[in-house]
């Protein structure tokens, strides 16, 4: 299925392989984050609750379907996006308590001085660089008492990977063939400007603090492990990273001869057959009041 913009087609298609297995798995992971940024949120009957980065709805629908009289509004960047959510709100009859709205983090001026009761996000901040500036935003926006929740991974946690891993299997017999996909994927996204990699929890908290919230709380979780994949090979290699860097399939026929693509895949398929990888994420929770004056 095709999008007009990189961003649908990432979060629609692209960052699951098309595989209808692994995107379960996905939802069965976000599902309790989600759960957990509606909880920080904490939104109340007949309230306006924003959320900044809507993507495919996950939060915003979470929210309305719990709550009968709150409204929300969905903000993205992407049209494509917001045709998307609005073509799920139409079906699931909450298209009145909705509205639509095209801005980014860091430029919320469609949202007046102080008129909504809570903002959330879902792994938005890691692709806005002016990160200071939104969360001077979500201040604007929100009420005296208003409540910010949001989830962001700290993908500086483990980056730069060392050279003998790639995506949790251990390359060491063709780290030179595979490095020549990390030379790619680094200069697409260079480790201390690009805005998924050049922070941390203890900026985030920075950030918040100097916007003028109140109450912040902080929860950092890190997690390595052995972990189970449903993905094979196939699906491996049609999966990118993130919006911003091409799926190892194109990326290999981008900078790899075809003998390089060959042993790439001689010796990677069968670790991704296996279905077992070494999973290294760090991600965080914070929450924050905007104080009365």
């Amino acid at each position: 299925m095709q999008h007009a913009d990189h961003w649908s087609e990432w979060i629609l298609y692209h960052r699951f392989g098309g595989n209808e297995a692994a995107k379960n798995a996905m939802l069965d992971y976000l599902y309790p984050v989600r759960d957990a940024v509606l909880a920080g949120a904490n939104v109340q009957a007949h309230e306006t609750l924003l959320d900044v980065g809507t993507g495919d709805g996950l939060i915003a629908f979470g929210a309305l379907q719990s709550n009968p009289t709150i409204r929300v509004i969905l903000s993205d960047i992407s049209d494509d996006l917001l045709q998307h959510s609005r073509s799920l709100a139409q079906a699931i009859n909450v298209l009145e308590r909705c509205s639509f709205l095209n801005m980014s983090a860091d430029d919320l001026s469609l949202v007046e001085l102080s008129t909504v009761d809570a903002v959330t996000m879902r792994s938005v901040l890691i692709y806005v660089q002016q990160k200071q500036r939104a969360f001077a935003e979500f201040y604007r926006v929100l009420k005296p008492n208003g409540r910010l929740s949001l989830f962001e991974p700290i993908n500086r946690f483990d980056s730069p990977q060392p050279r003998h891993l790639f995506a949790g299997y251990d390359i060491t017999p063709i780290m030179n063939v595979m490095g020549k996909i990390k030379a790619l994927y680094s200069e697409l996204q260079p480790f201390d400007t690009d805005p998924m990699l050049n922070f941390d929890e203890r900026d985030m908290l920075q950030w918040c603090e100097a916007a003028g919230f109140d109450q912040v709380h902080l929860q950092l979780k890190i997690d390595i492990a052995q972990s189970s994949s449903l993905m094979n090979w196939e699906n491996f290699i049609n999966i990118a990273p993130n919006p911003n860097v091409p799926t190892l399939h194109d990326a290999m026929n981008q900078v790899l001869s075809s003998a390089e693509i060959e042993q790439a895949t001689t010796y990677l398929s069968p670790l991704v057959n296996s279905r077992k990888a070494q999973i290294r994420s760090a991600v965080m929770y914070l929450q924050a009041v905007k104080p009365m004056p």
